[in-house]
C-alpha cells in the first residue's frame, strides 16, 4: 500500500537514481549515473539540509515557535527553508544576490517569504553583501535565527545521514566516483565522508567554477582573492571558505567556465530529457573534463541539485545565451580582438587610491577608460567622461578615493563571445567590456575604439 505523507516534508529524499546515456555514451568510460534531486518538494537537494537546520535548531532552543527564520540565499535554500516554515509555523526573510534568477526569487515570494536583493560585486564583508545583511536582520529582527547554511554544519550531516545512504543503497555499494558542484560544501562533503567511510577507495571530485577560490586553497592551501571575480554559474563557488567544506574528504577541485556549464545545462534537457539546473550541466562539464580519469570498471554518480524551470529566463532562454555569448555564432571573436594585439590586458587601480592616482594612471598610459579593484577583485569602473564632469563640477574630487565618483564594473564575457555580440554591449553607459580567457588566466579590456578598428 502507499504510504500516505503527514506533511510535504515527509517527501523529502529517496530521490531517483538514473542512467546517462547520450552524452556520456563513448566519451566517458564507466557507469555514469545522475542523483536527480529535482524530485525533492522544493525541487533541489537543499530541502534536506532546510529541514535538518531547522530541526536541530528546534532541539536547541535557538528558534522558538512564531519566530521568523533568516537566511542568505541563492534562491534553492530558501525555498527548502521557506516550505518547511509553512509546514511548522515560521516566518521568512531571505537576502540573496542581483545575479540570481527571477524565477527563484518569485518563487521564495510564492511561500510568503520576504526576500531582500542585495549587489553580487562586493566581499562577503561588505556591509551592503547579502552576508552581511542577513547577519544584520538577524540582530535587529526580534525572535528570529539564521540559518547559516555555508557554516552550520547541520547541512553536512543532512548529506552523511540521507543522501549518502541512498547513494550508497541505491548503487548497491558499487559507487567508486562521485562528482558534485560545491557551493556551501554540505552536499559533497556529507555525502563524500559517508561514502569514504563504506570504501576509503571512492574518489570525491568536486565541481568548481572560474572567480571562485576553492581549487587553488585545495591545491595549495593559500586563499588567494586575485582568483575572485564576478562569473554567471549559479549555485557553486565562493569568495570564502565555508566551514561545510571539507577539503580533506575531496580529493580534487575541477573548474568549469560559465559557457560550458550553460551549454550542457542545455545538453541535459536536450539530450537526455532531464529538466535540470545549472549546477547539474558544471558537473556533467566537469565529468567530461575528467573523462580520463576513469575507467570501464568505474560507476560514476553526478548529482542534480535542482530543478531546469528556476533558470527559464538564462540558460534555456537563447536570447540570454546569445547576450552572452554562448550560443556559438561564426565571424570574428574577441580571441581574435586579443591575437591580433587590438585588445590589451586589463590594468586597474585601487578604490582607495586618489583619483588624481587614477587620472595620472589613465594619462600616462592614454586609457580612456580604466577598472576599479578593491584587494584585486573588480568592483567599479572609471571612464574619461565621467572623470571630467566630476572634476569640473568639484576640482576638489580629485584628493577623494577614487571609489567615490566610480560607477560600476565593467561586464565580463568569455574569450569566445562573437564581435557583433561585443558591440551591442558597448553603450554610453557602458564604454567596455571585460574579457576572460579562462584557459589562460587572464583578462582584456576592450572598447568603442577596439571595435572599431576591426569594424
Amino acid at each position: 500500500m502507499k504510504k500516505i505523507a503527514d506533511t510535504i516534508l515527509d517527501a523529502i529524499g529517496d530521490t531517483p537514481m538514473v542512467r546517462i546515456n547520450r552524452i556520456t555514451t563513448g566519451v566517458v568510460p564507466g557507469t555514469v549515473l545522475a542523483k536527480i534531486e529535482t524530485f525533492n518538494p522544493g525541487n533541489s537537494i537543499k530541502d534536506r539540509m532546510a529541514v535538518k537546520m531547522i530541526e536541530d535548531a528546534e532541539r536547541a532552543g535557538k528558534l522558538k515557535p512564531g519566530g521568523t527564520i533568516i537566511e542568505g540565499t541563492s534562491g534553492n535554500t530558501g525555498m527548502g527553508l521557506a516550505i518547511a516554515a509553512v509546514v511548522k509555523g515560521y516566518k521568512c526573510i531571505f537576502t540573496t544576490t542581483d545575479k540570481q534568477s527571477k524565477e527563484k526569487i518569485d518563487a521564495l515570494k510564492a511561500f510568503g517569504a520576504e526576500v531582500i536583493v542585495c549587489p553580487t560585486n562586493v566581499d562577503p564583508e561588505d556591509p551592503r553583501s547579502y552576508y552581511s545583511v542577513s547577519s544584520r536582520l538577524e540582530k535587529d529582527v526580534p525572535s528570529s535565527w539564521k540559518a547559516n547554511q555555508y557554516d552550520n554544519l547541520s547541512n553536512l550531516q543532512a548529506h552523511y545521514e540521507q543522501t549518502g545512504p541512498e547513494i550508497w543503497e541505491q548503487t548497491e555499494g558499487r559507487v567508486t566516483q562521485l562528482v558534485v558542484g560545491v557551493g556551501t560544501g554540505g552536499t559533497v562533503s556529507g555525502v563524500g565522508r559517508y561514502l569514504k567511510e563504506r570504501n576509503p577507495k571512492i574518489k570525491v571530485w568536486g565541481i568548481d567554477t572560474y572567480g571562485s577560490v576553492f581549487k587553488k586553497y585545495k591545491e595549495t592551501g593559500i586563499f588567494d582573492k586575485h582568483e575572485i571575480y564576478p562569473y554567471i554559474t549559479e549555485g557553486i563557488g565562493e569568495d570564502f571558505l565555508p566551514k561545510n567544506v571539507d577539503f580533506d574528504v575531496i580529493d580534487h577541485f575541477e573548474k568549469v567556465t560559465d559557457k560550458d556549464a550553460a551549454i550542457m545545462t542545455r545538453r541535459i534537457a536536450r539530450e537526455e530529457g532531464i529538466f535540470a539546473g545549472n549546477s547539474a550541466g558544471s558537473a556533467m562539464a566537469g565529468l567530461l573534463q575528467l573523462k580520463d580519469r576513469f575507467t570501464d570498471d568505474d560507476v560514476i554518480v553526478v548529482i542534480f541539485h535542482d530543478h531546469g524551470s528556476r533558470y527559464l529566463g538564462k540558460m534555456f532562454n537563447d536570447e540570454w545565451m546569445r547576450e552572452k555569448g554562448f550560443i556559438e555564432k561564426t565571424g570574428m571573436t574577441a580571441r581574435d580582438l586579443v591575437a591580433s594585439g587590438v585588445s590589451g590586458e586589463l590594468f586597474s587601480v585601487e578604490c582607495n587610491e586618489p583619483v588624481e592616482h587614477a587620472v595620472r594612471v589613465m594619462s600616462e598610459h592614454d586609457f580612456s577608460q580604466i577598472s576599479i579593484t578593491h584587494d584585486n577583485r573588480l568592483v567599479g569602473s572609471l571612464n574619461e567622461t565621467q572623470l571630467y564632469t566630476e572634476l569640473v563640477r568639484n576640482a576638489a574630487v580629485k584628493s577623494q578615493p577614487v571609489e567615490t565618483i566610480m560607477q560600476p564594473a565593467f561586464p565580463f564575457v568569455d574569450i569566445s563571445t562573437p564581435i557583433d555580440l561585443l558591440s551591442t554591449m558597448i553603450t554610453p553607459q557602458n564604454p567596455a567590456v571585460l574579457v576572460r580567457d579562462f584557459k589562460t588566466d587572464k583578462t582584456f579590456i576592450i572598447t568603442r575604439s577596439d571595435l572599431i578598428r576591426v569594424l
